[in-house]
Order: C-alpha cells, then sequence, then structure tokens
C-alpha cells in the first residue's frame, strides 16, 4: 500500500490484484482501478472528473469513492444528511490522509460545515482481500441526521453488460443461488426485517456473463452487518456499474449530536481472474483465519446431535440421557439439548424470557444431565433465544414495555412472541445478566443462540421521536456487545448462531461465533442447493449440517447412506429420533461418522471445488483438496435415472498432475478398477460413477501417495 504524490495516487496491491484511487482536480476522492495487478506505477494517469453531456453532470458520473448527496449528483450516494438548520446538501472533498501497515485512511469533509467523513481501507494480501467502512463525525455545534448511511461504492468500468450473481430463498429454501443480467437502473438486494433475513443475504458477485468455475473475471463482496441492509447495483449512462452498500436507508434516520461519530458496517470484496471457483475459496480462506474467532479458527468443528426432532418440547432429564447415551454409541462429540427446558415451557406460547430451569422437568437442575453426558466423552450444549419474549412470561408480565413496540399500536406477535428491545441499554444488562447466570452456575461447551421473528412496530418509547430510528442500529451493536462479553467471560463456550434456520448469516455474526444453522430445511435433496449457495459466499466450516428422519419437509424418502453424505459436506451434525433406529441404522451412522472424522480437516479447512451443481443437472459433485494437498474427498449425488444413461466421467480439480492418489471408495461404487491413479489422469479423463435409481450417492477418499 503506497501514495504516489504525483499523481496523487494510492495504491493498494494484493498478490494478484490492484485497486486505486486518486484525489482528482476537483479535490474529490476518485476510484481509478479495480481488477489484474498493475506493475507499474508510471503506467498510471491521474484521476481526472468524468465528462458531462446533456442531461448528465460530471458530478454524477465521476466515480467518486465516497459521494454524498449535494450538488448535481444524481447516482445512488454514500451518506445523504440533514444539517440542524434545514440544509440537504452535502459535498465531500479530500482533507488528509494516514497510511498504518495495510490500512489506509482517507479524510472527507463537506465543503463549508464540519462534517467529516474517514474511508477506512483494509488489504490482505495473502487472500486479495480488501475491506471497507466509514466513521462518519459530526464536529459542528448542532446535531446532523444521518438519513443514509452507506459502507462503500465499488465501481467497475464501462461494458456491455454485467451479470449479478446473489444468494435469495426464503425459510426452509435459504441461500439458492440466483443470477441475472444488469440492465440500465438500479437493482437493489436487501433486508428490512431486523436481521440479515431468509429472503436475501449481502453477499454479491459479478461477471461479464461469461465467467466460470474455473475461468474468468469475477468481482465479488459481502457486508458484515447482521441487521437492515441494503445493496444497490446501478448500471449508469455510461454503462460503468456503480455498486453501493451498508445500512438500509429504509426507516434509516441516524442523529448524530455534537462530537458524535457512527461507523458503517465492514464492506469486504475481491477480485480474480480465475472464475467463480476461485472467488468463493480465497473468501473461505480468508474467513478461516481473518473473520472466524481466533481461538477456535483452527479447531475442527465437532460431530453434534441435537435432540429437538426427538422429543420437541417435551424434553427431561430421564429422554435427554437416553438420547445422549444412543448419541456416544454414534460418536457424536457434543450433545445439544433444544428447546422446552426452561420456564412453562411445554410450547411456543409461553416461557420465553423465563429462563429458569423448569423444574418439573428437571427437579435437579441441568446438571444431573450434563455430568451424564461428560461421561459419556461428550461435550454439553444448550439452547436459548434470548431476544424474545412470550406475552404470558413472568418477565413481560413485570416489564411490558421492554418490548419494541409503539404507544397505542397493535404489538403483533410472530411464532406467539415478541421482540426485546435490545437497543435499550437496560434490556441488554439483563439478558447479559440471565445468560451470565446460566454458563456460570453449568458446565458449558456450548449454546445455541436463536431468533425466531422479524421486526414489527419498530418504536423505542423511551427516546425522543427524533431518536428512535437508532433502534435498527443499536438493537444489532447491542447483540454483538452482548456475545462478545459472554465470550471473553467464559472462553471455553462455543456458540451457534440461528434464526429460524439461516435468517443470521453475514461475516459480522460469523466473527463472533464458530457455526451457523443453515436452514431449518433438512431434508437432503433441498439442501444440496441450499449448501452449494451457501459455498459461494461462506465457509463449509461454518455450515452445520444435520441427518434427519424421513420422510422430510417434501415428503420424500432418501437412504441413510445419502442423507449423511449430504450432511458431511460442512459440519456434520444428526438429530434423528434415535428412539426409532435399528441396530442396522447404528452400525451404519457409526461407520459414518468414523469415515467424516477422517476427512473432517479437509472439509472443513481445505479447498472446495464445485464440480458438478445440482441447479445444471441430474448430477451434483463437490470436491475438498487439504491444505497441504495429501487428501482429497470427493463427493457425487445422482438425482434420478432416466433411459438408463450413465452418468458422464467426474473430472477432479486441484491436483498435482504428477502425483500418485491411492482411491478409497465407499460401497464399490466407482467404475474405475484402477486403484492408484495420477493426478493428471484424474484431472483430464475422471472417474466414472455407479450410481442407479434415485437419490443415489457415494464418497471417494484420495489421498497422495507421491
Amino acid at each position: 500500500m503506497r501514495f504516489v504524490s504525483e499523481p496523487k495516487l494510492f495504491i493498494l496491491d494484493a498478490e494478484d490484484s490492484s485497486y486505486v484511487v486518486g484525489i482528482n482536480e476537483l479535490n474529490h476522492l476518485q476510484h481509478v482501478h479495480w481488477g489484474g495487478r498493475l506493475l507499474r506505477t508510471q503506467d498510471l494517469q491521474p484521476a481526472r472528473a468524468s465528462t458531462a453531456f446533456a442531461f448528465e453532470t460530471r458530478e454524477s458520473l465521476t466515480p467518486e469513492e465516497y459521494p454524498g448527496w449535494g450538488g448535481m449528483r444524481f447516482a445512488e450516494p454514500c451518506l445523504k444528511v440533514t444539517f440542524d438548520d434545514g440544509v440537504r446538501d452535502l459535498v465531500l472533498r479530500y482533507d488528509s490522509h494516514q497510511i498504518l501497515g495495510d490500512t489506509l485512511m482517507v479524510r472527507l469533509r463537506d465543503l463549508s460545515y464540519e462534517l467529516f467523513v474517514d474511508v477506512v481501507y483494509t488489504i490482505y494480501p495473502r487472500y486479495g482481500i480488501l475491506a471497507r467502512h466509514a466513521v462518519i463525525q459530526n464536529r459542528t455545534s448542532r446535531p446532523v441526521t444521518l438519513e443514509s448511511a452507506q459502507s462503500a461504492a465499488w465501481h467497475l468500468p464501462a461494458a456491455p453488460s454485467y451479470r449479478l450473481s446473489h444468494l435469495a430463498g426464503r425459510w426452509g429454501g435459504e441461500t439458492r443461488l440466483e443470477r441475472e443480467l444488469l440492465g440500465p437502473g438500479k437493482k437493489v438486494i436487501e433486508s428490512r426485517r431486523g436481521n440479515t433475513s431468509h429472503q436475501a443475504n449481502p453477499w454479491f458477485a459479478i461477471d461479464d456473463g461469461a465467467a466460470g468455475e474455473e475461468q474468468g473475471r469475477v468481482w465479488f463482496g459481502a457486508l458484515a452487518w447482521s441487521g437492515n441492509w441494503r445493496m444497490a447495483f446501478e448500471r449508469l449512462p455510461d454503462t460503468r456499474l456503480r455498486i453501493v452498500g451498508g445500512f438500509n436507508d429504509f426507516d434509516f434516520g441516524y442523529r448524530l449530536a455534537p462530537g458524535e461519530t457512527l461507523s458503517t458496517p465492514v464492506f469486504y470484496s475481491g477480485f480474480t481472474s480465475r472464475g467463480f471457483g476461485d472467488a468463493s475459496r480465497r473468501f473461505h480462506q480468508f474467513q478461516l483465519r481473518e473473520i472466524f474467532p481466533s481461538r477456535s479458527a483452527s479447531r475442527p468443528r465437532p460431530v453434534l446431535y441435537n435432540s429437538w426432532e426427538a422429543t420437541q418440547f417435551d424434553v427431561n432429564e430421564e429422554n435427554q440421557k437416553r438420547l445422549a447415551t444412543q448419541a456416544a454409541r454414534l460418536g457424536v462429540e457434543l450433545f445439544v439439548m433444544d428447546d422446552g427446558w426452561f420456564g412453562r415451557r411445554d410450547n411456543n406460547r409461553d416461557g420465553l424470557g423465563d429462563w429458569f430451569v423448569n423444574p418439573t422437568k428437571f427437579p435437579n437442575g441441568l446438571n444431573p444431565l450434563i455430568e451424564h453426558v461428560r461421561k459419556l466423552g461428550m461435550g454439553f450444549g444448550l439452547w436459548v433465544e434470548p431476544e424474545m419474549v412470550n406475552p404470558p412470561s413472568d418477565l413481560y408480565r413485570d416489564n411490558p414495555d421492554w418490548v419494541v413496540h409503539f404507544p397505542g399500536r397493535p404489538r403483533s406477535e410472530g411464532r406467539r412472541q415478541l421482540i426485546l428491545n435490545m437497543a435499550r441499554a437496560d434490556v441488554r444488562e439483563h439478558i447479559f445478566g440471565v445468560l451470565d447466570k446460566l454458563l456460570g452456575s453449568h458446565d458449558f461447551d456450548f449454546i445455541k443462540w436463536d431468533m425466531n421473528r422479524h421486526f414489527s412496530e419498530p418504536g423505542w418509547p423511551q427516546l425522543p421521536a427524533a431518536e428512535q430510528k437508532k433502534i435498527w442500529v443499536e438493537y444489532v451493536h447491542n447483540v454483538y456487545q452482548v456475545i462478545d462479553r459472554l465470550r471473553a467471560k467464559y472462553p471455553k463456550v462455543d456458540i451457534e448462531a440461528c434464526s429460524g434456520g439461516g435468517g443470521r448469516l453475514d461475516l459480522g455474526i460469523l466473527s463472533r461465533v464458530e457455526q451457523v444453522w443453515t436452514s431449518d430445511n433438512t431434508e437432503a435433496f433441498d439442501r444440496l442447493s441450499i449448501q452449494e449457495g451457501f459455498s459461494f459466499a461462506y465457509a463449509p466450516k461454518a455450515m452445520v449440517n444435520w441427518v434427519t428422519d424421513v420422510p422430510n419437509l417434501n415428503n420424500r424418502s432418501t437412504s441413510l447412506t445419502y442423507r449423511f453424505l449430504v450432511a458431511m459436506t460442512g459440519s456434520l451434525g444428526i438429530g434423528n429420533d434415535l428412539n426409532r433406529w435399528s441396530e442396522e441404522d447404528f452400525k451404519l451412522a457409526t461407520r459414518m461418522v468414523t469415515l467424516y472424522k477422517r476427512i473432517r480437516p479437509t472439509v472443513q479447512h481445505g479447498l472446495l471445488y464445485r464440480l458438478a451443481s445440482p441447479r445444471e443437472g441430474e448430477l451434483t459433485a463437490i470436491q475438498y483438496v487439504s491444505e497441504d494437498g495429501r487428501q482429497v474427498a470427493l463427493f457425487v449425488f445422482r438425482r434420478s435415472q432416466q433411459f438408463q444413461l450413465e452418468l458422464p466421467a467426474v473430472r477432479l480439480r486441484g491436483l498435482d498432475p504428477k502425483a500418485i492418489y491411492r482411491l478409497d471408495p465407499l460401497d464399490g461404487k466407482t467404475i474405475d478398477n484402477q486403484r492408484e491413479l495420477s493426478g493428471s489422469y484424474l484431472e483430464q479423463r475422471g472417474l466414472h460413477f455407479r450410481l442407479t435409481g434415485d437419490f443415489d450417492a457415494t464418497l471417494v477418499i484420495l489421498d497422495r501417495v507421491s
């Protein structure tokens, strides 16, 4: 990272990419280049404001790095404000800059008001990842209301076409990959629901429509924010593309008092010329080493058992001990008791908010169960949903104004619950206190933190009307703060984030938890698409996959082997009712858990290659290569068979062409007779599989022997 005083350019270089910004003749911070590595500074020209043409101004067309809404700017801004005197015009100019190691801070200032914006860049050269955010400072003597506060504007050059890849869906169908060409105008993806949401995810990838898994230029990025967020993709009249993302400006109004600041979410991005696969792999490795909590990043995620589908709310000491004993037979390493253990929690109508152990279900408390689990050689985990309250609960009866609401208006219930206003300091401290007491009085290894509804009536009546819209920001800040404090006080306890499935999945929460619940939909065939989309943006280690009973959500039945293999492509969990299993089921499951542990480091920390997609045909093939290149795990799935057609060969990637690999196929479903093959053969000729009928699957483990 360096500043070249002439021609006033900041150059941020990674291994194979460069990001360049400059100060133009109008003293504005202007984008110059984002793409492949530039090797000669002398090749670069100074930043120059764009040329205007009829009804298009130079201010609106110039690719400013952090444009305010002011002057003759008509494209998507990064910052929109109202000053206390009613002025709604903001023009930001370069003021100063500072470079510290791999971080650049460029300070901008309004042309007449004492409003400053620090535009912060951090480059991670090893991965080619760039992080950006802004710190907005009110140094005037009067309040300033921020009506839009974005993290960054990214710019791509004029081109005939651009294609957007993003993740969309719904409850039970999260993180499914969508692709569409971007025409003139604006495409917006967002959440207005108070958390990240099931319906959209704050990740994107852009290409020219021709990139594939292993070739073509791809720009990609993701916001680290677990509340309302927004990304706007705008094709300008000169065919350039502007991407602006940060806080959602819907119902947004953050009032900054004199001397106050607001930091926007971090917006991470990267570039590759080697396709979507390379974009995913470098982003995965970046997350493993720079985003995930450092104390647990190198540890493999344990195989867990969750008791929800076996007992639901009908939990008690006896039935949980019985399930734990059965789970231990399989080689499970972490036993998690889900909903139903607290308060008057016999259904979803009561109990939330009353975080004391139900004395009828657990007359001796939780410790006898925990001790039983530990004697079986497993860790113990517990489900909580601390942000919510049921109206019949003791907590709500004693503190009805603690929930998010508008006075005199309906208090809409979702899943028969209301949302505690975590933006309030007293509510935050109460929630920290009850969780602190729970963790401090029990020997836990793990908690599953759930959030099972979205916002409605987002009022904060304890504040003046002009301050209440801060709820969207302060709520998330306080969720983060509680998690951070608990992690600091209880470093042994790992956390799983959940929101009715994948509703809270983003880099903001992933920097604070070990894993996320991918989806409430555990039906194995559906999961192939959900998990594939997840893998475009997030590392498989964070993706929790359960094996569950059939028929499942779609009334579809698949074999236990098929279900295990689907679940083994991330962090493996088991959610079956083990009371219903036969001895053959236990034997098969024990074998699959043992097999998973053999390849777990490769799946959770290795390099992922998407060889064949469930979106594109009958074949799905997913390959993982260990960090040292010595082990390969290849999963192959067939949806259905027609006309007795054989599957095409599966050609592997990421191997050493000169090396020899020893094959260990599951259940002999490979047609190839050789048990040792070269990397060049595996990549050029590939493997053939004997998968027949509907929903058949197999696994091949390859160990490098030379």
